[in-house]
């Protein structure tokens, strides 16, 4: 693994990565990240439906992405880890793809080596570092990777976590740039599009507990891939991209999914 620190879990306050274990019934967290877990149900209890549709889009757009040839993928904000992940997709249909997690959170690290499981023929590694920290990133992922060669850059339900203040936009293009010409761009992000009541109240919940939360329009979700070619069928609800690629996750269509989700590729 590169890019490891000590282990040092702060159960003060909740975690993103976290609370999104415990919405989707994993034991990882803590009594913090469950009570702001619920506090986020009361506001709108289809959140747990949200998560999984969040991995199920990226279940499917790697099989899409490993479907066209891509053989390597950078995963930012990879979570604590799930069944299945990223590189088991990959890997199932491309056997030698080259994946390399990243994530900010030391639960992820103290849970990596479930990560790194992957096929005799790939490989897999994960770094501990922050969106914010780009730079930090690449060096850790020009170790594993083949920057000559096309590279599918994943941002799940991360970049709603990253202010403008912090340059959530410019950040995407910072690691973009360093991307050769046939590299992907993936990614979801919550919305108050649909639902500008229960977010607002959201919103202000996690930022007394120290959480950011920035939710960006369809406009401003838009704007995270100028300059690519989106791939059809563009900017979509997450569940309504390629649903052909996987299975449907019980309930995403009981209600709206206040999130976008979508793919493009670098010219």
């Amino acid at each position: 693994m590169t890019g490891q620190h000590p282990v040092e879990i702060d159960t003060s306050r909740p975690h993103p990565a976290r609370m999104y274990d415990w919405y989707l019934g994993g034991k990882d967290n803590y009594p913090v990240d469950e009570a702001m877990g619920r506090q986020m149900l009361a506001l709108d209890p289809r959140v747990p439906v949200m998560a999984r549709v969040n991995r199920a889009f990226m279940q499917r757009a790697t099989r899409w992405l490993a479907g066209q040839g891509v053989r390597q993928f950078l995963d930012v904000g990879t979570g604590i880890p799930t069944e299945p992940n990223l590189h088991q997709v990959a890997q199932g249909i491309v056997p030698d793809a080259r994946v390399v997690y990243c994530d900010n959170d030391p639960i992820v690290l103290a849970h990596a080596a479930a990560l790194l499981r992957g096929t005799d023929e790939g490989v897999t590694e994960y770094l501990q570092a922050d969106v914010r920290e780009p730079d930090t990133i690449l060096e850790g992922a020009r170790k594993i990777l083949d920057f000559d060669e096309p590279i599918a850059l994943s941002l799940i339900a991360l970049l709603h976590f990253v202010s403008d203040e912090d340059g959530a936009h410019e950040l995407v293009g910072r690691l973009l740039d360093a991307l050769p010409s046939g590299s992907h761009l993936v990614v979801t992000h919550a919305t108050s599009d649909f639902t500008p009541e229960e977010s607002k109240a959201a919103t202000e919940k996690l930022k007394a507990a120290g959480v950011t939360l920035v939710l960006r329009s369809r406009e401003e979700f838009t704007r995270l891939f100028d300059g690519l070619d989106l791939i059809d069928p563009g900017v979509q609800v997450p569940h309504q991209w390629h649903p052909e690629l996987g299975d449907p996750v019980p309930g995403q269509d009981d209600g709206v999914i206040p999130g976008y989700g979508a793919v493009a590729r670098k010219p």
